[in-house]
């Protein structure tokens, strides 16, 4: 059972380095399975559709944010600085890897099913609504009444997260989605805390 997981886990760590390493091309799976060094045929062995490959990936990527997200939320409790620690979270986990971003922007999905366009929209939904809720426990904690509502707050904060994700694949991986962050947040900041 281990050399079958191992064996899926490597397919799925090819496809992210193929990603990464071939941006705008498609990717087959004839030069999936030379890449891994096995046959068509044992990719399907392991998983049904090229499909379900990049579902994987997307498997990987949800849970490991939304994972550590709930970690930032249990243990943080100041309102800027989780929302904070859940943008630093994406962008970092991004830079990390750069084959799965191409899958979050969708650059990657051209050509596949619409059910994992639909998938990666709900990470970034889940994520969005993460920060509306950490935004909303403080005004019902702290009895905080801003100018404009949780649901416009998180959204900025989510266009901030996924324009830098954007900048990061149109570069070809070289500015980095935590470049000028620091700085960057302090605005942002300014704004969730007015």
């Amino acid at each position: 059972m281990a050399a079958k997981q191992n064996r899926k886990q490597d397919i799925l760590a090819a496809l992210a380095a193929m990603l990464e390493t071939n941006p705008g091309q498609r990717i087959t799976t004839a030069r999936l399975a030379a890449e891994v060094g096995v046959s068509e045929a044992a990719l399907y062995r392991h998983f049904a559709s090229k499909a379900k490959m990049f579902e994987g990936l997307i498997d990987f990527t949800e849970d490991a944010i939304l994972s550590r997200i709930n970690q930032i939320t249990e243990n943080e409790k100041d309102t800027v600085a989780r929302c904070e620690l859940i943008v630093r979270l994406v962008l970092t986990f991004v830079e990390r890897n750069p084959g799965i971003t191409r899958i979050l922007t969708g650059d990657a999905l051209l050509g596949e099913h619409d059910r994992l366009r639909t998938r990666v929209l709900g990470i970034f939904e889940k994520v969005e609504a993460n920060i509306k809720q950490v935004l909303r426990e403080r005004r019902l904690r702290e009895q905080v009444r801003g100018g404009f509502d949780e649901g416009t707050l998180a959204n900025l904060v989510m266009a901030y997260a996924e324009g830098k994700i954007a900048q990061f694949v149109r570069s070809e991986f070289k500015r980095a989605p935590t470049e000028h962050f620091d700085e960057q947040w302090q605005a942002i900041a300014q704004q969730l805390l007015s």
